[in-house]
């Protein structure tokens, strides 16, 4: 077993210096980041675009991001604007990303930082985890990428190439540790902003998942999974348990004039604070539980969507919507005031069935 040999691994120094030489050539050109050569004449990143960043590319691709990263910083271009702003605004710009609560403390850390620190993001990693919503990693790439501090910022590119790096077997989630060890022996004094941003998009471009490039990686020398030939199995990973699958039901009603009824959801669990259809529970055997009594419709097609612990099927029951309809669940909302872009994905997958398809 090779994960024992951390002591006698490839040497930090030239692999710092290999990876940044790399970097200054080949990064990506992403519109938060602050290029190598731009920082190397003195330009600095903003700390809210990092932080911003960071929190949108949490479980989500970088493709997914660019357009999103550029209406939220063209709507709200500094902390303190987004600090400002309504939240359901804001909710509606990130829907479709996901992971809804990101948002939520998005707007809730925005507020800390301007209403309890001026506006300023603390420099230091202590200090930034005292911040809603912000975790290790987040606090550690802040603290890298905008203040060039030397903290080890460790995502999924990073663990990849450090078990490749060193031929790390130990399966995930159990290797983290070391893999973090191993990430932290590397980061350098000097440019360790650019550093982690450097490992990153290795992992990103050339250490990918499936089919490594390894014949131009920068290093491919002292890689030890390359050498045995290890590498595209690398890093293991626990099996993980079959999701279960879950059922609900959504009950979408619109007047003649296109006014639809909808329902903010509780800040707290699944989409919180976000406009929905009303209905059911999620469970295996969700209860029928209509906004007002009419005589549903049930459309042949179903929504399939999956969230991170769960599959999900939704019924969709459609009927019109009284011109005065009595009901405890949810808001009419006017045609003209009614975006179905503002929808979470699984909301908007009911409203596109339900458009094709209601009678």
């Amino acid at each position: 077993m090779r994960d024992s040999d951390f002591e006698t691994g490839p040497d930090a120094a030239p692999i710092a210096g290999d990876l940044l030489a790399w970097y200054d050539a080949h990064a990506r050109d992403l519109p938060w980041r602050v290029s190598p050569a731009a920082r190397a004449a003195g330009v600095r990143p903003d700390p809210y675009r990092v932080w911003l960043s960071e929190v949108m590319l949490q479980q989500t691709t970088v493709a997914a991001v660019r357009d999103y990263f550029h209406r939220f910083t063209t709507l709200w271009p500094d902390v303190s604007a987004l600090a400002a702003a309504e939240d359901g605004e804001v909710m509606g710009e990130w829907a479709g990303l996901g992971y809804y609560a990101r948002a939520r403390n998005l707007l809730k850390c925005a507020r800390f930082v301007a209403d309890g620190l001026n506006g300023r993001f603390p420099e230091d990693y202590d200090a930034l985890l005292q911040l809603p919503g912000v975790g290790p990693y987040t606090a550690a790439a802040i603290a890298a990428i905008a203040f060039d501090r030397p903290e080890t910022v460790m995502d999924g590119n990073v663990e990849r190439v450090m078990a490749r790096l060193h031929d790390i077997h130990t399966p995930l989630p159990a290797a983290k540790p070391t893999l973090k060890a191993q990430a932290a022996a590397h980061t350098p004094a000097d440019r360790p902003g650019d550093y982690a941003q450097a490992v990153m998009d290795l992992g990103a471009t050339i250490c990918t998942p499936k089919s490594p490039a390894c014949g131009i990686c920068p290093l491919r020398t002292p890689c030890r999974a390359r050498a045995a030939g290890t590498a595209p199995e690398l890093p293991k990973k626990t099996p993980k348990k079959p999701k279960p699958t879950r059922r609900g039901i959504v009950y979408l009603a619109q007047r003649n004039d296109g006014a639809v009824l909808l329902e903010r959801r509780p800040d707290k669990g699944l989409l919180g604070g976000m406009l929905g259809w009303p209905g059911s529970d999620w469970s295996e055997a969700p209860e029928e539980n209509p906004p007002f009594a009419a005589d549903w419709i049930t459309l042949p097609a179903e929504v399939r969507h999956t969230f991170t612990h769960f599959h999900l099927i939704l019924t969709i029951k459609c009927a019109p919507l009284p011109k005065a309809v009595t009901t405890e669940v949810g808001e009419v909302i006017p045609r003209a005031a009614f975006r179905p872009g503002d929808l979470p994905t699984v909301m908007r997958k009911a409203y596109d069935l339900w458009r094709d398809g209601a009678p």
